[in-house]
């Protein structure tokens, strides 16, 4: 399996067309959610025109942790649009330039952004959900896992939301760095992932060079990939999940899943593992798939009734 399939499949993904040109929802493109390095961090909003339920989907667009607004097709989002469904489709800082832990701290950004313009957005801030696959589906269990609680003394007002979601749905995640396809396997850009060192190539602040040098120590390796391995961060107040995974995949083995899926159930999280037998990395229906997506969402996104 080479990197190009992994990176092609990100687009191959988004280009599945559900839509007609006289589909009933507005698109705002291009919406600035935060900034680095000089560098404007976007969304894509998109807003149906018909029985908006003011609930929000997040759609993570990644894989490989590449991230790129072309890869953005109105399609993908159908299921949950018809569904009255507001969704944002986040492209977060991508690899080769950036590495996992600023593309998680992008998607923190993202959700207090959109948070803090719930009003503007015509959302319920407490009825927000994230989907992605791979890459895509690692970062929106980050989320699920890892979301942070509101910071009041923040100075940035965006930075005083809550980065939390209430719900996660996604495809064939990684999960757990340290512990790739069996029990200490690491695959940190090495091992399995050799062929994807990019979005691992960590570095840190040094105070003699003032610059910026890639981490070379292995205890600091393994530390960085238990903070970015969702599997770390599961606790009992985290959202519902669910997982759609090929047992037959071969960049991001099932047992990803299943490791993952045993912890939420120790957590007393509730999760789903719908499996795909024989299927690899996709398969030809994953599109029908997203309808699976859009009922999770309506049992734990639902409106509480008064």
């Amino acid at each position: 399996m080479t990197r190009c399939v992994l990176l092609t499949l990100l687009f191959c993904f988004a280009s599945t067309n559900f839509l007609s040109a006289d589909e009933p929802f507005t698109r705002r493109e291009d919406v600035i959610y935060g900034r680095k390095f000089g560098t404007a961090l976007t969304l894509d909003v998109f807003t149906p025109k018909d029985k908006p339920n003011r609930a929000a989907v997040i759609w993570v667009v990644s894989g490989g942790w590449f991230s790129d607004h072309s890869a953005i097709n109105a399609g993908f989002v159908t299921p949950f649009l018809q569904k009255g469904y507001t969704v944002f489709a986040v492209v977060h800082g991508s690899q080769p330039r950036f590495t996992i832990p600023e593309a998680i701290s992008d998607l923190q950004r993202s959700i207090r952004f959109i948070r803090s313009k719930a009003d503007e957005f015509q959302i319920d801030p407490n009825r927000i959900g994230i989907i992605g696959a791979s890459a895509g589906g690692h970062l929106s269990l980050m989320m699920g896992t890892n979301g942070q609680q509101e910071n009041k003394d923040a100075k940035d007002p965006v930075d005083r939301q809550s980065s939390r979601v209430q719900a996660v749905a996604c495809f064939f995640p990684p999960t757990d760095f340290l512990n790739w396809g069996e029990p200490g396997v690491v695959a940190l850009g090495t091992g399995p992932l050799a062929w994807l060192p990019a979005p691992f190539d960590f570095v840190e602040s040094d105070a003699k060079t003032k610059r910026f040098e890639r981490i070379a120590d292995e205890e600091k390796l393994k530390k960085i990939g238990r903070e970015i391995s969702p599997i770390t961060h599961v606790s009992a107040d985290d959202p519902p999940m669910l997982i759609i995974h090929g047992d037959k995949d071969k960049i991001v083995p099932i047992q990803q899943a299943n490791i993952f899926i045993d912890k939420l159930k120790e957590a007393k999280i509730p999760c789903e593992l719908v499996l795909r037998p024989g299927a690899d990395h996709g398969w030809a229906t994953l599109g029908q798939d997203l309808n699976l997506f859009a009922d999770w969402f309506d049992k734990h996104l639902a409106a509480k009734k008064e």
